[in-house]
């Protein structure tokens, strides 16, 4: 008959190997802990001030830094070229190595952003550009802004709009080319001027005035309301539902040709024609708002009466 080990010594002979393990790798750790602090510590970069940038790179200082909105980075004890690049002591040490500062030319889209976010994240235009369409497609700060070599100096574009804009948005262009269109390629009002390209909370990037409204009553103040009657598209659907913003083959920018038919998109059921009267517009109405004036909201009439 076999003799078995009483359960203590069994217990024993499992344990006794796991500890003698664990205080070895307690001991392992302790001495490179050890040999870490032993170590002297590397300094770490120190601000040199721009006049150190300057006596390499002054021609860049005087014609592309000096004019430009960056310039105030240097006032109130600010540290100018190093706001940007970082620390410049290695980098003058090094004799110009340019491993040894911050290059923006190898940074990735996504640490070039995190650099400029830094100090323009704080702005109201730059608040959502983390989670704006720009930014989820890797358009960086950079594919449209250049701090030194800007062709428009006041945003520092490295092209002025629309034909920054044009570059990536060819249907947008398309449609300012048609008959009926916002005057933007007269120069006369900016894609900027409807969009924040740095991203908002609303569709496509559209602005939108403290009131809450489209921006498009910024310039249409008298379609703005409030009505005492509004027309219901208009405040939940929003401008667009009739007019194409950019531009359009039909006057008044509307998406259809005939305003009948437009209506008829909303006012029509499957097997009754238009809502209200029984018109017979073939014979006689050439349009609704013929009748229907006030089509935006009206303070007089429930069915936009004039």
């Amino acid at each position: 008959m076999l003799k078995t080990k009483p359960h203590s010594q069994r217990l024993g002979s499992t344990v006794l190997p796991i500890l003698m393990l664990l205080l070895i790798g307690l001991f392992s750790a302790a001495r490179a802990q050890q040999k870490m602090t032993s170590q002297p510590q590397k300094a770490a970069a120190q601000y040199v001030g721009t006049d150190t940038c300057k006596t390499c790179h002054d021609d860049i200082y005087k014609n592309n830094f000096e004019s430009t909105s960056h310039f105030k980075t240097t006032l109130q004890n600010g540290h100018g070229c190093e706001s940007c690049h970082g620390p410049g002591s290695e980098h003058v040490e090094g004799g110009g190595d340019v491993s040894k500062i911050i290059s923006f030319k190898t940074l990735s889209t996504q640490e070039a952003n995190a650099r400029c976010l830094s100090c323009h994240d704080v702005k109201q235009q730059q608040r959502h550009f983390s989670a704006s369409p720009h930014a989820s497609s890797d358009v960086g700060c950079l594919d449209c802004h250049s701090p030194h070599y800007a062709r428009e100096p006041e945003h520092l574009l490295v092209k002025a709009q629309p034909e920054l804009c044009y570059g990536c948005h060819k249907s947008a262009k398309a449609d300012f080319a048609q008959a009926y269109h916002h005057r933007v390629d007269e120069g006369l009002i900016q894609c900027s001027d409807c969009h924040n390209p740095h991203g908002t909370t609303t569709l496509r990037q559209v602005r939108a005035i403290p009131s809450g409204d489209a921006i498009c009553v910024k310039c249409h103040a008298d379609k703005q309301g409030p009505f005492v009657y509004e027309h219901v598209p208009v405040k939940t659907e929003g401008c667009t539902s009739c007019h194409m913003p950019h531009g359009s083959n039909n006057p008044r920018f509307l998406r259809i040709s005939q305003v009948n038919l437009l209506c008829l998109q909303c006012h029509s059921f499957p097997a009754q024609g238009p809502a209200g009267p029984a018109h017979n517009q073939s014979a006689k109405y050439q349009a609704c708002t013929m009748c229907h004036a006030a089509i935006h909201g009206s303070n007089a009439s429930n069915v936009f009466f004039r």
